[in-house]
């Protein structure tokens, strides 16, 4: 199954000003595509590039502010560097000079607490060699490997690509397949796409788009149509299918027109299984019927886009909740990676989207305060399944897979 951009490996970039991190990356990428300045503090807001490396695939680097940036500015330039570690699948961090004190120390808690794995780069090593007792006191602190390296005399980069390659999980490139372990085969797969105002013009959306290439990719048939169309398909072609996948907004009349025997999902929670938290939306799901006046939920949308009046996560999802609870309710819609308008405890529910186009990491650190904090969490697909009545049917082919 091909991958969108933001589902390639993440790979940052860190450490404090003037340490040559945008130099760094112009050797790893081998093009100019980070201003290289001798002045401190060059790097504002976080640059994205897409590189290759053999044995790995596409990735995105990442070149962060640096960690030691003050004044009121400055805060903001780490505060956006602090918020890259919770989407990056491998970190590496620069050090010059021998230095290794407390804002390395500060960005390895912060690798730490996301399960961010890393290694550490003594760069400008044409400058100054890395010391043995260097190497000892970053020893007593971590078991990260350590490598000396010189922009300006790059020799053993490959060195560096080998580990890179050695330390980033194998789970962030391998991909795996959303819907093979459900299908064999031969397999027919229904999947039933409703054309609304959300739906861009002439195009399917992306989790439509994933499913279909991995049918394809497992040797299986993918039969498209829209809810009107189930019926007629259904008697005319006398076929059955292996598995029926539906939008979720439409869920309630495919679990009507698809005969029981036939399992049925929805696009967003075969998402949810493949890339999401699945086990704490397993558990959090349920506590949509605990909902109490007052109570505020946080809705989470992985991108931004055009709103429209019926917009699915600000519109439909917050009238269908306040309708199944018969509370009064108030939601927060935060996109993309903008901070949280309240302290996570102030909510007593988050509804994570699909995440078409995050990786697994991303939507696992992203709900993470949440979960540490113990406040339920769920998802769009799971969300709107629970609350027509039909939650057991759409996950079932999941936890009896």
């Amino acid at each position: 199954m091909s991958k969108g951009r933001d589902e390639k490996p993440h790979i940052g970039i860190f450490g404090k000003r003037n340490n040559g991190k945008s130099s760094f990356i112009n050797i790893i990428v081998n093009q100019e595509i980070a201003i290289v300045s001798g002045k401190a503090g060059t790097t504002t807001d976080p640059v994205k590039k897409s590189i290759e490396i053999f044995d790995v695939g596409p990735a995105i680097i990442i070149d962060t502010a640096g960690i030691d940036d003050y004044g009121e500015l400055g805060k903001k330039r780490v505060d956006k560097t602090l918020q890259i570690v919770k989407i990056i699948d491998l970190a590496i961090l620069l050090i010059t000079n021998n230095d290794f004190a407390q804002y390395e120390k500060k960005l390895i808690k912060e690798f730490n607490k996301y399960s961010v794995p890393y290694f550490i780069v003594h760069n400008k090593s044409d400058l100054e060699n890395l010391k043995k007792e260097t190497i000892n006191k970053i020893k007593t602190y971590t078991k990260s490997e350590i490598i000396d390296f010189s922009t300006i005399k790059p020799d053993n980069i490959e060195d560096v690509i080998e580990l890179i390659k050695k330390t980033i999980p194998e789970t962030a490139y391998h991909t795996s397949t959303l819907i093979g372990n459900l299908i064999s085969k031969g397999d027919i797969v229904m999947l039933i796409t409703p054309i609304d105002s959300e739906t861009p013009e002439g195009r399917l959306i992306l989790p439509e788009v994933m499913v279909i290439r991995d049918i394809l990719d497992n040797n299986c048939t993918a039969i498209v149509l829209k809810e009107n169309e189930i019926v007629d398909f259904l008697k005319k072609t006398k076929l059955k299918p292996k598995l029926a996948i539906t939008d979720s907004q439409v869920f309630e009349k495919s679990n009507a027109f698809i005969p029981n025997d036939i399992p049925l999902t929805s696009f967003s929670i075969v998402l949810a299984h493949y890339k999401g938290d699945f086990q704490n939306y397993l558990k959090g799901t349920p506590k949509l019927s605990e909902l109490k006046d007052g109570d505020r939920i946080l809705i989470l949308e992985s991108c931004t886009h055009y709103v429209s009046c019926d917009d699915i996560g600000r519109t439909k999802i917050p009238n269908w909740v306040r309708k199944f609870s018969g509370k009064k309710l108030n939601f927060d819609v935060v996109s993309g990676l903008s901070e949280l308008p309240r302290n996570i405890n102030d909510y007593a529910m988050v509804i994570q989207c699909g995440g078409c186009v995050l990786t697994k990491k991303q939507i696992v650190n992203r709900l993470k305060p949440a979960v540490d904090a113990g406040v339920p969490v769920t998802n769009y697909g799971m969300t709107i399944s629970y609350i027509h009545g039909v939650y057991e049917r759409a996950i079932y082919p999941f936890v009896n897979c």
